[in-house]
């Protein structure tokens, strides 16, 4: 079988084609985001970073908790995942 597909491809003689057509429905639908390479050295992948922000999201709930006027009941609903 020979490969049918060009090497370059001219797409200004394409008919009907929209730039950025589908661009708004690809970013709704995405929350990707660049880390930078320091970054990346720490988290070798989503579920580390993942675990991290969940860590440091509990940190400071905790912290808002111990140094607010919020009273404890809504402290403890935050951390079982209600919000404050």
């Amino acid at each position: 079988m020979e490969d049918e597909l060009l090497a370059e491809y001219d797409f200004t003689q394409m008919k009907g084609g929209v730039r950025g057509k589908y661009v708004e429905r690809y970013r709704a639908g995405t929350n990707l985001v660049l880390l930078d390479p320091d970054i990346v050295q720490a988290f070798p992948n989503d579920a580390s970073v993942n675990e991290a922000l969940r860590m440091l999201i509990e940190m400071v709930a905790s912290l808002f908790c111990i140094y607010s006027a919020v009273p404890a009941r809504v402290c403890y609903q935050s951390r079982a995942g209600t919000a404050l």
